[in-house]
């Protein structure tokens, strides 16, 4: 694969940076400042002011906010993810080649939303093959955002909503998590008897966190301007289903956890008929590596037992 390819946002560029540069913005972005970028790569902090310099002066384009701590513009960030990429093939190659040290193993970072953390993507860890031998970054993000960090080259492969491939990625449909409207019989017969779009937008509810649309897009659904503004937050996927489970109110429980409180009593689902399916994809960098495509493997295939086709 020619280098050109890795990217569609800089293909007819790529030629004229030099690696030295685009590993220094790098470098600069995950330590979050000159100082501490010049530390890691064993160089001053005048040279990494003049690499950045140079490589802004290349593409003619800011790359850095000179924030605190220093971020990547929208162009900065298409060298970034760059030069993630050109560094997996790197490490790749050495591996294929001999050159990584013994028992070393290859780092995937992947942004998984809570719900599946929770229930389903943990397990297609374990489905893989012993080589190569591999470590995990994950980062938590909801599922809607996900294919931000996939875009800022945060991550290499990520759990999203959203079927539109981030430039340089790839997209694979994994199914459809569904979630049921439920609270405690007790909840219910409190704060729930009664038609749903009459009943709901005044009852107390369990949100994820500040971002959490969820249950107020279900309310609106049902014609209200949100949920209640009586809010419990919870932002671990367990804690909301607890919350849910403990009385604190009503919440959109992900079927697999729902399941089992459904079962023995201490959930019940209030409106059935207005079960919410979120379509998750898979979305990973256009790389032939060996270690991504292990772990795409091992996540589709457990996606297809655990999810609603």
């Amino acid at each position: 694969m020619e280098y050109g390819e890795v990217d569609d946002d800089v293909t007819t560029t790529f030629a004229d940076l030099p690696l030295d540069q685009v590993r220094t913005l790098l470098a600069v972005v995950d330590e979050g400042t000159f100082d501490a970028a010049a530390a890691a790569l064993h160089v001053t902090p005048s040279a990494v002011s003049q690499r950045v310099k140079a490589l802004e002066q290349r593409t003619g384009r800011v790359l850095l906010l000179r924030t605190k701590p220093v971020r990547a513009t929208e162009s900065g960030a298409v060298l970034v993810r760059l030069a993630r990429q050109v560094a997996r093939l790197e490490r790749d190659a050495s591996a294929e080649l001999g050159l990584r040290g013994e028992g070393e193993p290859t780092r995937v970072s992947v942004a998984v939303n809570a719900d599946s953390l929770a229930t389903w993507f943990l397990p297609a860890l374990t489905r893989l093959p012993k080589e190569p031998a591999l470590c995990f970054e994950l980062r938590r993000e909801d599922e809607g955002h996900t294919a931000t960090l996939l875009r800022e080259g945060v991550v290499m492969a990520a759990v999203t909503s959203s079927p539109e491939p981030v430039p340089g990625c790839t997209v694979r449909a994994l199914g459809r998590m569904r979630y049921l409207p439920c609270a405690t019989a007790d909840f219910a017969a409190r704060r729930l008897a009664g038609p749903p779009h009459e009943v709901v937008a005044g009852a107390p509810v369990v949100v994820f966190d500040r971002r959490d649309d969820f249950q107020d897009a279900f309310a609106r659904r049902l014609g209200h301007d949100g949920a209640s503004a009586a809010r419990h937050y919870v932002p671990t996927s367990e804690g909301f289903v607890e919350a849910v489970a403990a009385g604190l109110g009503w919440g959109m429980v992900p079927q697999p956890q729902a399941d089992p409180l459904l079962r023995t009593g201490r959930l019940v689902c209030f409106a059935p008929d207005l079960a919410v399916d979120i379509t998750l994809y898979w979305q990973q960098w256009k790389l032939d590596s060996p270690a991504l495509a292990a772990v795409a493997d091992a996540v589709v295939a457990t996606a297809a037992r655990a999810l609603r086709r």
